[in-house]
C-alpha cells in the first residue's frame, strides 16, 4: 500500500502539461480545488470529472498509475463517508439501534467522498507532471509579490516542495522497514485494527533516525555547495510565458466561470 502513494511522485513522459509553465499548473489546481467547493450537483461534478479526465489524456500519465494512489487513502476516505453519513441531520430514510441516516447526510457523504476523490487525483497531476525544481521556482515566483512584506519566499517554497518530495521517499523507506522486520517474525497484517495499529509503533523509532539522516544528509550537501536562496540568485532555467500558458489560464478561468455559474443556477 505504501508503494501506492502517488503524490509527490513525477512521471517523465512528454506531454502538454509537462511542457506547461508550473505556475499555470499550480493556479489551475488551485482553481480546481476551489470549483470542488463551488458546487453541490451533479452537473457540477460531472463537470469537474470531464476536465479532470481531459487533464488525465493530456498528461499521458497512465490512468492506472494516477488511481492507484487512492489506495492509500481508503481509510480516510471511509470515515469521512461514515462520520457525514451517520452524524449528519435531517429528514431520515431509516434507522437501526440509535443511528439514524438521513437523505441530507447520504448527500453529504457522496459529495466529500467525490471531492476527496477528485482533489488528491487533480493535486497528483500537478506532481506527477512537475518537476520538484519547476514546483519551487513556481511557487516563488507566485509568491514574489510577498517580498514586499519581508517574507522569506524562497525559504517557504523550498521547504514546501522539499517536504513534497520526500513523501515517496518516506514511504519506500517505510516499506523497507517493515519488509526488514517481517523478515524477522514482526507481523503487521492479522489481529484486529489496534493491534495492527500498536504493530506499527516500532515502525517510529527507526524511520524518524531515517528521515533525521536524510534532513542531515541534504543540510550538509547545500552548504558544502555554499548554497544560498533569496535575493542575487539566478536560474539555469527562468521561468517564461509562451502562448500555450496563457491558452491554459483562459482554459482554467472559463472552467471557473461555468462552475460559478452552475453552483448558482442549479
Amino acid at each position: 500500500m505504501l508503494r501506492d502513494i502517488t503524490l509527490g511522485q513525477y512521471y517523465q513522459t512528454d506531454s502538454h502539461l509537462h511542457r506547461l509553465d508550473p505556475r499555470v499548473k499550480i493556479v489551475a489546481t488551485l482553481v480546481y480545488i476551489v470549483s470542488l467547493f463551488v458546487v453541490d450537483n451533479f452537473i457540477g461534478y460531472l463537470i469537474a470529472a470531464a476536465f479532470l479526465l481531459a487533464a488525465i489524456i493530456l498528461s499521458k500519465v497512465p490512468p492506472k498509475f494516477i488511481f492507484k494512489g487512492m489506495r492509500a487513502i481508503y481509510f480516510l476516505l471511509l470515515i469521512t463517508m461514515v462520520f457525514n453519513l451517520f452524524l449528519t441531520p435531517g429528514e431520515p430514510l431509516f434507522s437501526f439501534w440509535k443511528i439514524n441516516v438521513t437523505k441530507e447526510g447520504v448527500k453529504i457523504a457522496v459529495m466529500m467522498g467525490v471531492r476527496l476523490v477528485f482533489l488528491i487525483t487533480g493535486s497528483s497531476i500537478m506532481t506527477l507532471t512537475t518537476t520538484p525544481n519547476q514546483l519551487t521556482d513556481g511557487l516563488e515566483s507566485l509568491m514574489n509579490p510577498l517580498k514586499k512584506l519581508h517574507v522569506p519566499v524562497h525559504e517557504i517554497s523550498m521547504m514546501m516542495s522539499i517536504a513534497l518530495r520526500f513523501i515517496p521517499i518516506l514511504m519506500e523507506e517505510t516499506d523497507k522497514i517493515m519488509k526488514a522486520q517481517m523478515a524477522r517474525g514482526a507481523d503487521f497484517e492479522t489481529g484486529s485494527l489496534i493491534q495492527r495499529a500498536k504493530s506499527l509503533i516500532p515502525l517510529l523509532v527507526p524511520l524518524f533516525i531515517s528521515a533525521f539522516r536524510r534532513a542531515n544528509d541534504l543540510a550538509m550537501a547545500m552548504e558544502a555547495r555554499c548554497y544560498r536562496g533569496g535575493e542575487g540568485r539566478t536560474k539555469m532555467k527562468p521561468l517564461i510565458y509562451h502562448v500555450s500558458d496563457y491558452a491554459a489560464y483562459l482554459v482554467a478561468a472559463a472552467y471557473l466561470g461555468v462552475m460559478i455559474a452552475v453552483g448558482i443556477i442549479f
